[in-house]
């Protein structure tokens, strides 16, 4: 696995072979930092990788100088090679990994993020109950998003808070905004 961008850009990390994830396609990654990049200022930002698997996600924004990354897995092995990883690509950065059911985390947390953003395996993807727990909680900072990735086969349109969906083969990102946004992701929706 590489890193597509930013200070870290080409640097590989080597994933242990036994971890059971499907990391996140370098298009589809491309395509999901193009969007952030002309909405927000990533070094700025307060950032959780739910389902974070090999933290794919979670070094991108590490590489584009986010300095407040929380990455949560539930897989004891994930979270090893995750903590290894953030350690090797910037020691002295905030970037924390937490083993965790994600969802129960989440249900937990007092505190406000920019962008929430949940990879979780596929078949199993609880868009609804994430959409419900990050609204319903008010987890999102002013203009933050909730992204969740998921097949391309699955549509997420009908799901509270729903502005937008980008396709990028199998793999797809849909965008979650509360209602009260003031700068909606619709302006950059022909990003």
């Amino acid at each position: 696995m590489r890193i597509i961008s930013g200070t870290h850009r080409g640097k590989q990390l080597n994933v242990p072979k036994d971890l059971v994830v499907r990391p996140t396609t370098d298009y589809a990654k491309s395509g999901l930092f193009n969007i952030l990049a002309h909405r927000f200022q990533l070094k700025k930002l307060a950032v959780v990788d739910l389902f974070a698997g090999t933290g794919s996600l979670s070094y991108e924004f590490i590489s584009r100088g986010c300095t407040n990354v929380i990455a949560i897995d539930k897989d004891p092995a994930c979270i090893r090679f995750i903590k290894q990883s953030f350690e090797q690509l910037d020691p002295s950065r905030s970037a924390k990994a937490i083993q965790s059911d994600a969802l129960k985390w989440l249900r937990n947390q007092p505190g406000k993020f920019d962008i929430i953003l949940a990879d979780a395996p596929f078949e199993e993807t609880p868009a609804e109950e994430l959409s419900s727990i990050v609204f319903n909680g008010e987890l999102l900072n002013k203009d933050g998003v909730l992204i969740i990735e998921h097949a391309s086969k699955n549509s997420l349109a009908a799901i509270e808070g729903y502005v937008d969906t980008r396709k990028y083969g199998n793999v797809s990102f849909s965008f979650f905004q509360p209602s009260k946004a003031t700068s909606p992701l619709e302006s950059i929706s022909t990003a």
